[in-house]
């Protein structure tokens, strides 16, 4: 059993690489008539280690429900004497990580808006956006049972970001998560996105601050992962079907003109690489808080047994 804070795991590099390194090489493009396209269900990345997962591109709906392909079965549940006890927890796959724009999404089964009394198929705690609703569809964005972004219990520390800025067009991306998850990111995107990559990109996680102008927002939304406990943002989309009261509305089209191969090799990379944990294998890193540790090792443990 591998086990977090005790033991080390040395991430695994998921893609093929190009020689003179940097390089990427994925199938998961994003398809349809460009930004937007449709999901290629029948893709699979190009790499040994991930040979059974399916290279995704960025969806083109975020409103509409859809099954990602839960395995079944009544999955264990928080042990009593933790938080959230008796919500269910673990079994999700590397294979049901992906979501989309919407903020509720990237969890197994039938996808729903918002994360409000939702169980942790990968034992991380969804992303909060934190403040107040901003508008009269926004109300879901805004969800307090999960604590403010500065909660060092939640598993993997308190929520973080990164930036990833192009060195040809400029366009640039965050990623926002807990902690852990996001040093780790940032050292898998490093070693497969770097030929695209300005200096200017992340090298280390910063404290992710609400009250910062320049902080992701969740309008920025591109892509949801891992239960929507990571998200990867654009600087300049305002998708304003987030903030609306018609589920139905479409998604914004993304702004012309971004580095879609950046793009592209982001949404992969995070999908491949975010650590997760389920009942065969745990990746996560020394940042994680003492009680969001605690919570995690009493899951896994219920999950092993």
């Amino acid at each position: 059993m591998f086990v977090p804070y005790f033991t080390k795991r040395h991430s695994r590099q998921i893609f093929a690489q190009k020689r003179g390194g940097g390089g990427i090489s994925t199938r998961g493009k994003i398809g349809g008539t460009g930004i937007n396209g449709s999901d290629s269900a029948s893709e699979r990345a190009s790499t040994k280690n991930h040979s059974k997962v399916k290279s995704r591109p960025l969806s083109s709906t975020s409103q509409k429900g859809g099954k990602d392909g839960g395995k079944g079965g009544k999955p264990p549940t928080v042990p009593p004497g933790l938080p959230f006890a008796g919500r269910p927890m673990g079994g999700g796959t590397r294979d049901q990580v992906f979501g989309s724009k919407t903020y509720g999404s990237g969890y197994p089964g039938p996808s729903r808006r918002g994360v409000t009394h939702r169980g942790f198929p990968f034992h991380f705690w969804p992303v909060v956006w934190g403040g107040a609703a901003g508008g009269a569809g926004s109300g879901y964005l805004h969800n307090t049972e999960y604590g403010s972004p500065e909660n060092s219990s939640r598993p993997g520390g308190a929520m973080s970001q990164a930036n990833f800025v192009s060195n040809s067009t400029g366009t640039a991306f965050h990623l926002l998560a807990d902690k852990s998850t996001v040093a780790s990111l940032i050292s898998s995107i490093g070693t497969n996105c770097s030929h695209s990559l300005a200096e200017a990109s992340s090298k280390s996680p910063t404290a992710f601050n609400t009250s910062d102008p320049n902080a992701p927002k969740p309008e920025q939304a591109v892509e949801y992962y891992r239960a929507s406990s990571a998200v990867l943002t654009l600087d300049g989309y305002n998708n304003t079907a987030t903030l609306s009261n018609d589920t139905n509305t479409p998604d914004a089209p993304l702004p012309t003109g971004i580095d879609t191969t950046l793009l592209n090799c982001l949404n992969q990379t995070i999908g491949f690489s975010v650590p997760i944990s389920n009942a065969g294998s745990w990746s996560a890193g020394p940042e994680m808080g003492v009680i969001g540790l605690f919570w995690v090792l009493s899951c896994l443990a219920r999950t092993l047994l």
